[in-house]
């Protein structure tokens, strides 16, 4: 492996379709942190959908196309602990009657990281040139706090944004409700939940609202809306990176 180790960014569903401008903030920080990014067009869905509807073919189908997607590169990286948590601890369940396959796959998952524990834990970035003049706080996402061990990773990182003061979120460890296909599943446990979180967001007096997955910054926005709050949501990534070009999430989506 060279000093400048080659990234694959797998930008996650929710990201291209929604939120581009996360993907450009996550491959200006992977450059920052002295990394050779590219962006592979053959990736696809991590398959947590799939996986967690129990469809076992799909899963397996989309494991054997990222696997070939992303032959070559030294990590890959995602803006999204879901995404990460999904090829790093539940791809390698699969393909227990398939050794070669089962080998390719936890291949796979070891190259694997979430964006800001790579930024800190691979490539120790201390600090990032960035600037924000406001109150923020953030939500902790299950998959990245219980299955990657992600959140001292974005305080320490924002602890270095200029003029940016972190206040810590009310029950930032609990989950949001989104949950992929539990808010479908169980809509008003989901709501309850979301309407938890918007209420602990408003009351931490922050002027934006951070995390490090789209699905529950969508999930947050829309809900912070509809109850007619001017909390604005963002990635942690478009803050890290200075990239704050794009309307807040809830405009955006």
């Amino acid at each position: 492996m060279t000093d400048r180790p080659r990234v694959a960014l797998f930008v996650t569903c929710l990201v291209d379709l929604f939120r581009p401008s996360v993907g450009f903030a996550a491959v200006r920080l992977l450059e920052a942190a002295g990394c050779d990014v590219s962006v592979p067009r053959a990736q696809t869905c991590c398959g947590q959908p799939a996986f967690n509807s129990g469809d076992r073919p799909t899963t397996e189908a989309l494991a054997r196309g990222l696997v070939a997607a992303f032959a070559g590169f030294d990590y890959i990286v995602a803006p999204s602990g879901s995404c990460a948590g999904m090829l790093r601890r539940h791809l390698p369940e699969l393909f227990e009657d398939d050794p070669v396959m089962h080998e390719r796959v936890v291949e796979l998952a070891a190259r694997c990281w979430e964006l800001t524990s790579f930024l800190t834990d691979v490539r120790g970035m201390t600090a990032v040139d960035a600037e924000l003049a406001g109150r923020v706080t953030y939500h902790d996402s299950c998959s990245g706090l219980r299955e990657l061990k992600v959140r001292e990773q974005p305080r320490r990182l924002l602890g270095s944004v200029r003029g940016l003061e972190l206040v810590e979120l009310a029950e930032s460890e609990v989950c949001c409700g989104f949950g992929g296909t539990f808010c479908v599943k169980y809509p008003e446990i989901s709501t309850r939940m979301v309407s938890n979180k918007a209420a602990n967001a408003t009351a931490s007096g922050a002027d934006l609202l951070l995390a490090g997955d789209l699905g529950c910054l969508m999930n947050i926005a829309g809900r912070l809306k509809r109850l007619g709050s001017p909390l604005q949501v963002r990635h942690v990534a478009e803050v890290l990176a200075g990239e704050l070009q794009a309307p807040p999430i809830a405009e955006a989506g």
